[in-house]
């Protein structure tokens, strides 16, 4: 079963359960999915799913992070509920240990010297620790092991 067929089943499961808000969060993500499919005239894969719930999760954060500033606890819970109901989406995340050892092997593999070659070095790492690692921290990392 794909990833998509999975967040329908899930969504049909929310409406019999009467869970109203993981309902509207399963159908946020349904819609962004149906728009990326409409925009790109594509059919979205596995990975483009993952895509989109990564992109609807730093939305969710950003959002969190804005209504902190602003004292909106009120907010904050909606917005960290979804981001819940969104992670369940995701692969399995690597440990800490498994991604540096993911970058190490990415810096040496392709030959990278220093800080110039950061963007050949995300580009081999993208692909592999997509939806598996949060991308930021990669990147933190990559730059860490560049300027050594």
């Amino acid at each position: 079963m794909s990833l998509k067929d999975q967040i329908t089943e899930d969504m049909k499961t929310a409406m019999r359960a009467k869970d109203v808000a993981r309902l509207s969060t399963i159908r946020l993500l349904l819609a962004a999915i149906k728009q990326r499919e409409v925009d790109e005239r594509i059919v979205v894969d596995d990975a483009g799913v993952v895509a989109t719930v990564e992109k609807m999760i730093k939305q969710r954060k950003d959002s969190i992070s804005q209504f902190e500033k602003a004292g909106r606890d009120d907010l904050v819970v909606i917005e960290t509920a979804e981001m819940t109901v969104l992670q369940t989406y995701l692969p399995a995340q690597l440990s800490d240990a498994e991604v540096e050892a993911a970058v190490a092997l990415a810096v040496s593999s392709t030959g990278a010297a220093g800080p110039q070659d950061m963007g050949k070095v995300i580009g081999a790492l993208k692909a592999q620790l997509a939806g598996k690692a949060d991308m930021g921290k990669v990147s933190a990392l990559v730059k860490a092991a560049l300027a050594k």
